[in-house]
């Protein structure tokens, strides 16, 4: 698979990072001369030098055979317009959008760029759903260790598989925050209903971490998850 990242930070050079390890071709598209000089040590000629809004940058790189392109850039603007040129001009398949401001994330896709990833709308939907059901999530806890994050698979014979969260006891003060399901992250309500090969996002205490493994793949199953 050929992945066309824009945007050397954090985001684009750990992604980049993955991609070359897993085989893939991939092209790193930054503007920043130091990133690309300093980036080049690692990723050699796959590190290209240049503004990927420009459509001159887009077809050095061959844009038109990418299979995926990811804007990730630290501009909602330029992540825009690299979608949209890759989806209009080029033809790409898949388009991947960084949304740094979430408020523009309903512009996205009335524009027609589907999959787009708002971590600030993740982390605060996570907030939200705590104060909802009234425990008071404090910040300060995350970085003293208090509040751990659990990851788990959901197989078909979980006992949480074909369940509404509503019908699912989760136990202490643990919330499920987001489900990943199809390569797309939800925001789960009373009425979701779990499904085989969910990555169920959860967060509890580190006491009660392992419990609300439990409760969503069972005591006796070795399903795959973390737990940071």
């Amino acid at each position: 698979m050929y992945v066309i990242v824009v945007g050397a930070g954090k985001v684009g050079y750990h992604l980049t990072r993955t991609l070359v390890a897993e085989g893939h071709e991939v092209a790193l598209i930054e503007k920043e001369a130091g990133t690309v000089a300093r980036l080049a040590a690692e990723f050699g000629e796959a590190v290209v030098a240049g503004d990927g809004c420009e459509v001159r940058v887009m077809q050095d790189v061959g844009m038109g055979r990418a299979d995926c392109v990811v804007a990730v850039t630290g501009h909602d603007e330029d992540n825009l317009v690299i979608c949209q040129m890759a989806q209009r001009y080029f033809h790409v398949p898949r388009q991947i959008a960084r949304v740094n401001n979430p408020k523009n994330e309903p512009v996205f896709h009335l524009l027609g760029i589907a999959e787009t990833v708002a971590s600030t709308r993740i982390i605060y939907s996570l907030i939200d759903q705590e104060v909802e059901t009234g425990e008071s999530l404090l910040l300060t806890a995350l970085k003293r260790g208090k509040i751990v994050i659990v990851a788990v698979d959901l197989l078909p014979d979980s006992p949480a598989a074909g369940r509404m969260l509503k019908d699912i006891h989760l136990p202490g003060e643990c919330v499920l925050a987001a489900i990943i399901r199809n390569d797309h992250i939800l925001l789960p309500s009373g009425t979701t209903r779990l499904e085989p090969d969910d990555t169920i996002i959860g967060v509890a205490t580190p006491e009660d971490g392992h419990v609300l493994r439990n409760a969503l793949v069972g005591a006796g199953t070795a399903a795959p998850g973390t737990e940071t």
